[in-house]
């Protein structure tokens, strides 16, 4: 994994990157249409949007993706960040991206000026978990939604 590099998206890596982003949708089975595809990647190339994106490379091809947005909150003077989406190829599931994109984050997110990165993961997806819980606490919060 010496070769393993991560970097911000570019308008270049559409290609690299929506196979990534289709097989995130395809774990958590479920499915957006392409009107909501672009304008996530739109969001990513436009710098007053707090929303971001890097991929993992390795040999040239991209190996992994994360996203996160920066966000307000009321328990802080600083920005959080909450990392949305994180997703590995399956043949490099174990290697350690997963845990080299996360402090991607962690390290982008500091020096923006956040106090703080967090995210959820389906309970189901227990490999991730243990990797997760490695590297960040679990404060045992659950979350509910309701769609509008």
């Amino acid at each position: 994994m010496s070769d393993l590099q991560i970097r911000p998206v570019t308008a270049d890596d559409h290609e690299a990157w929506l196979p990534l982003w289709n097989a995130y949708l395809a774990f958590y089975k479920t499915e957006l249409t392409d009107a909501v595809t672009q304008s996530t990647w739109q969001r990513f190339l436009d710098s007053n949007e707090p929303t971001n994106a890097a991929l993992a490379w390795q040999n040239g091809k991209a190996v992994g993706m994360v996203h996160f947005i920066y966000h307000r909150s009321n328990w802080s003077i600083n920005w959080s960040c909450y990392l949305q989406d994180l997703l590995v190829s399956v043949e490099q599931r174990g290697t350690g991206v997963g845990r080299k994109l996360i402090e991607y984050v962690y390290a982008t997110a500091k020096k923006d000026g956040a106090d703080k990165v967090h995210w959820l993961t389906h309970e189901s997806n227990a490999t991730a978990i243990q990797l997760y819980e490695r590297i960040a606490e679990r404060p045992g919060l659950i979350q509910f939604r309701k769609p509008l």
